[in-house]
């Protein structure tokens, strides 16, 4: 589908007509497994989190009981309940999918959505499919539209575009009708929200945004089939979305249209390897390589990383609050220190940002040597690179590069490591090695499932 071929058109309509005829038959088969590699990463993190208490606060929230479930979560949720529910814990701890290009975290809206309107609706396998599909590839390729816009403009990309992409997803799984579908993309604009003022105090609102995100997708879908009416122009209007949550960047609807249907973007999602930042993934990298050359952290007088201009005020500014991050969370954020536990522990998961790291002499002394400059051929966001060039003690200089995301479309991660981590999440969150591989079997066959049944043993 060609956006010139339809420029009298609101492209609520053109992406309501593709989300109308779309069924889980003629789907590539890896946008299949991919869709499957989701069920999996998202179960695995909600149970990894179930414990923490920025989740304990959202089951605490909930109206009361439905018939939906809260991933490794005893009882029974209303629908939206469970989506809230579920997305937080899935990027609760910023180790889900992204999308090279966005970045978006596409996997903890779509699935926590699509999984709690299946329940509610007692949808078939196909329906799950279609909508789960359907959702990441849009809030994928909404994410290319105005490149940087929302996160200038101050918003988070995931929550915004989450809930309009959400909406889209329930309406196709629920085979509704393309006016309503428009509708429900209509309205789901007016429900989006969440802003990037987390970064101030490494507190818990980005947690929230998929969750949230994943909700009000799920009722903008209902709203529209009870016949609730919502602007047709909401993508592209005078007063639309991008113009709201992106407007420094003039939107171009190409990469939003082009090829939909046919090309599937979001078949190239990234997995991560590690429980942080998505652009900071590839400069952990390095510095594991470095430590893998057999430099030692006491032996570095300095690192300096060419990064790109748009991840700094996220990821490297204010350079004194990222070299001593004040918060856990907030340490997922910083560059410098997830480089630090990266030499350090050669790794960077759910160990490495605890209240302990974040005090541990050896990982600030690392951390504060570590700074940045800009280097304006960097491809973020097109792609996720990683450099760094250490000066050691003795005067001598190593030099790193990282050209792509492990995880993503250059060096997927293999079923083997796939697998492990989510046994691992599991594992951290208390599930038993049986329970989890049975999750593993019912992820294996849920599009082929007549109805979606079966998710009550899994409220544990």
């Amino acid at each position: 589908m060609s956006r010139q071929a339809t420029t009298n058109r609101p492209v609520a309509e053109d992406l309501a007509d593709w989300l109308a005829v779309t069924r889980g038959t003629t789907l590539p088969p890896a946008m299949r497994d991919t869709a499957r590699r989701l069920l999996v990463d998202v179960a695995g993190l909600c149970v990894a989190a179930r414990s923490e208490s920025y989740v304990a606060a959202a089951v605490a929230s909930a109206e009361g009981e439905g018939r939906c479930t809260a991933i490794g979560h005893a009882g029974s949720f209303t629908a939206v309940d469970a989506a809230l529910i579920n997305g937080t814990a899935a990027h609760g701890e910023d180790f889900d999918d992204t999308f090279e290009g966005g970045p978006v975290h596409s996997g903890a809206v779509i699935v926590p959505a699509l999984l709690a309107l299946g329940e509610r609706e007692g949808l078939s396998g196909e329906r799950l499919l279609v909508g789960v599909a359907t959702g990441v590839e849009l809030l994928c390729r909404m994410s290319l539209v105005a490149p940087m816009g929302a996160h200038k403009a101050g918003f988070h990309p995931t929550a915004v575009f989450g809930a309009v992409a959400a909406a889209g997803a329930a309406a196709a799984a629920l085979a509704l009708p393309p006016p309503a579908i428009a509708s429900a993309l209509g309205i789901a604009g007016s429900l989006a929200s969440g802003i990037i003022e987390y970064l101030a105090e490494g507190t818990w609102t980005k947690r929230l945004h998929a969750g949230w995100a994943a909700q009000s997708g799920l009722r903008a879908a209902l709203l529209a089939r009870g016949g609730f009416l919502g602007p047709r122009t909401v993508l592209d209007g005078t007063h639309g979305f991008y113009r709201a949550f992106a407007h420094p960047v003039a939107p171009r609807f190409d990469p939003l249209l082009d090829g939909l249907g046919t090309r599937w973007v979001s078949q190239d999602i990234a997995f991560k390897p590690y429980a942080c930042g998505t652009m900071t993934q590839p400069f952990i990298d390095c510095a594991i390589a470095l430590a893998a050359a057999g430099v030692r952290a006491d032996a570095v007088r300095e690192i300096v990383c060419e990064v790109g201009e748009g991840t700094v005020h996220r990821l490297w500014e204010p350079l004194e609050v990222k070299h001593r991050p004040p918060t856990p969370y907030a340490a997922k954020f910083s560059t410098p220190f997830c480089m630090a536990v990266g030499l350090l522990d050669g790794r960077a998961g759910f160990a490495q940002f605890t209240d302990a790291r974040i005090q541990d002499p050896d990982v600030l002394a690392l951390a504060g040597r570590i700074r940045y400059v800009i280097n304006p051929d960097d491809p973020y966001p097109r792609a996720f690179v990683g450099h760094l060039r250490a000066v050691l003690h003795d005067g001598t200089e190593r030099e790193i590069r990282q050209p792509f995301m492990r995880g993503g479309a250059q060096a997927p991660m293999p079923d083997t490591e796939f697998e492990t981590k989510f046994l691992d999440n599991a594992a951290f969150g208390g599930w038993p090695d049986a329970l989890a591989r049975r999750w593993l079997a019912y992820a294996a066959g849920a599009f082929d499932a007549p109805t979606l049944a079966g998710l009550e043993e899994f409220r544990t």
